[in-house]
């Protein structure tokens, strides 16, 4: 869930992304649409607010216009598991066996396509031709 951090009441326009800039203020930008053009230096502090940010947040404008924050979830990562070294059983060591290797396929020989022993048509006119 979000949390509101601070209240700014921004109006939004159409065809402009708002976002919070590095300074912590409300910042906006012209949105790239068809493939035209990127406009440079269109980026317009909008509300200088200052909102400083915590390590873990997604910080946001909402749809109040006002600057949120959410917990940020990090998937993938698993917290490090505690060692049991209480439950450590002793056992005896075994000599690991290495893998046979196995022998190396040999590639499919390439079947060739049989030719028609009987000209077409268009190749024997070719041959009359040419005589």
């Amino acid at each position: 869930m979000a949390t509101k951090v601070a209240r700014v009441g921004v109006k939004r326009e159409k065809d402009w992304l708002y976002f919070l800039d590095r300074r912590g203020n409300v910042a906006r930008v012209r949105r790239a649409g068809g493939g035209g053009k990127a406009r440079k230096g269109t980026r317009q502090t909008v509300a200088k607010v200052g909102v400083e940010k915590e390590e873990g947040y997604l910080y946001f404008i909402d749809k109040d216009g006002d600057v949120a924050k959410a917990k940020m979830v990090r998937r993938g990562r698993k917290p490090a598991r505690k060692k049991a070294s209480a439950r450590r059983t002793t056992r005896k060591a075994t000599p690991r066996r290495k893998a046979a290797k196995k022998p190396a396929k040999k590639k499919a020989a390439r079947k060739t396509t049989a030719r028609r022993k009987t000209a077409g048509r268009s190749a024997r006119k070719k041959a009359a031709r040419r005589r």
